[in-house]
């Protein structure tokens, strides 16, 4: 069984062509999708895999890179940072009409909504957070030229770059005037910080990207969702790990999401934990949890700008936008 976006007899076609065993004839469930990549469950009835292709309209320049993901993920095999066994990746799109991975299943517990989280005790959720920061951490001491990620990208400038892509991007999706995002990217753009580490990011990094242990929520068997990763600055990706624990988040997901929930430690506390664990100093945070918030305030633009072209996943995915000027707003607070 096939679906509009994943074609089965194509995909088996690919996957015996990478050399890769085939028992039998290929089912296609969709797993999630619509407001980032689709993720696909495939199965031959024996061996079980995970298909990731953009979604199919609304595409924004460099949000939805397959090729990006499939390099970070097959680099990191062997290291510290749990992550699927890769499988194949078509780098074209020649097969499905756009660039698709394949990894091996990973069978586990993801967490992803309120309703998820009330399966999980107090100390579950506490060990849980504790692993994710552990995870976070473990990605960025990966020495990324010696998993052969030298060129990646270009840490250098990273927090300058950063700005000035969102403001783009922005250019792409917004879906009317705001006058607050000019304010906001001229404030951050003057206050980038002159030094910063380099290492590999995630880019968007919080429990609903990630499969948990079954039984066991504070193991993480795999980090999820690459397809923002770069080399760039790490404090991006615990600020952002941050501000996504702001409750209007829900807005742009469409449901109650349990890394919303007061259950979890607050952004301040998961910051301090961050920054004790890594043994290092934060440096400007209002600028990072400002630039967090403009990457939200444009991601939740782009979530109604895909509905209005026609690539609407539901769940509000029309509404999202009405959030944007919220993060905003959070974000020019943030630099005073």
């Amino acid at each position: 069984m096939s679906h509009p976006a994943l074609d089965a007899d194509k995909l088996r076609a690919f996957l015996l062509d990478q050399g890769v065993e085939v028992a039998g004839e290929l089912t296609v469930d969709l797993i999630s999708g619509g407001k980032s990549n689709l993720t696909f469950g495939v199965s031959d009835g024996r061996s079980h895999w995970v298909v990731r292709r953009p979604p199919t309209g609304g595409l924004t320049p460099s949000a939805h890179d397959m090729n990006r993901e499939w390099a970070v993920t097959h680099a990191l095999q062997g290291t510290d940072v749990p992550v699927a066994a890769t499988v194949a990746v078509d780098t074209d799109g020649e097969v499905l009409g756009a660039p698709f991975t394949v990894v091996e299943y990973v069978d586990g517990l993801v967490v992803r909504s309120g309703e998820d989280l009330d399966a999980l005790s107090d100390e579950d959720v506490t060990r849980n957070c504790d692993a994710l920061i552990s995870t976070l951490i473990s990605l960025h001491a990966v020495d990324y030229a010696s998993v052969g990620l030298e060129s990646f990208g270009r840490p250098e400038g990273f927090a300058g770059r950063q700005v000035k892509l969102w403001a783009r991007q922005w250019g792409h999706v917004k879906t009317r005037e705001l006058a607050d995002v000019d304010r906001l990217v001229a404030a951050l753009s003057e206050r980038v910080p002159a030094q910063s580490r380099h290492a590999i990011v995630h880019g968007d990094f919080r429990v609903d990207n990630t499969i948990l242990a079954k039984g066991d929520p504070g193991v993480v068997r795999a980090v999820v969702d690459w397809e923002m990763s770069t080399l760039g600055d790490p404090i991006t990706d615990i600020a952002l790990m941050c501000v996504y624990r702001t409750p209007v988040f829900d807005s742009v997901l469409g449901f109650a999401a349990a890394w919303t929930s007061e259950r979890y430690p607050s952004a301040d506390a998961i910051a301090s934990r961050y920054a004790e664990l890594a043994g290092i100093d934060l440096g400007d945070w209002d600028f990072y949890l400002a630039l967090a918030n403009l990457k939200l305030g444009v991601i939740a633009e782009g979530i109604t700008h895909r509905a209005l072209a026609g690539a609407s996943s539901g769940d509000g995915a029309e509404r999202a936008a009405e959030v944007t000027g919220e993060f905003i707003a959070a974000g020019l607070r943030q630099l005073g």
